[in-house]
């Protein structure tokens, strides 16, 4: 059964960092992870990727310079490091690989 579980969310002023992480299990491997977001109102937005194989990695617009995404294998765990916050990045953030999505978690920058 592939789980993923997001933590790491929460509220912070805007110019403040989080760090989000997701844990996966069932599975040993996947070739993608990615964060997407989704915010009351608006469209569903991704917002970072990579490959897990030491490939390219893909950040929208909007969070460009201020968002790294990273992966340790070992843990088998995706992180969503998030600097400089604004409020336009509230959101409920969520983890996939493209076939599972975990169940999000919250992030509020006032």
């Amino acid at each position: 059964h592939v789980q993923l579980v997001e933590s790491g969310g929460g509220s912070v002023q805007a110019g403040g960092s989080l760090r989000l992480s997701c844990a996966a299990s069932g599975y040993t491997y996947s070739t993608y992870m990615g964060w997407f977001r989704q915010a009351p109102g608006k469209e569903r937005e991704g917002v970072a990727g990579m490959s897990t194989g030491g490939g390219g990695t893909y950040y929208a617009d909007s969070v460009k310079g201020r968002f790294t995404i990273s992966h340790d294998a070992a843990k088998n765990t995706v992180y969503l490091q998030m600097n400089s916050l604004k409020t336009e990045d509230t959101a409920m953030y969520y983890c996939t690989n493209l076939v599972v999505s975990g169940q999000g978690t919250q992030v509020t920058v006032s």
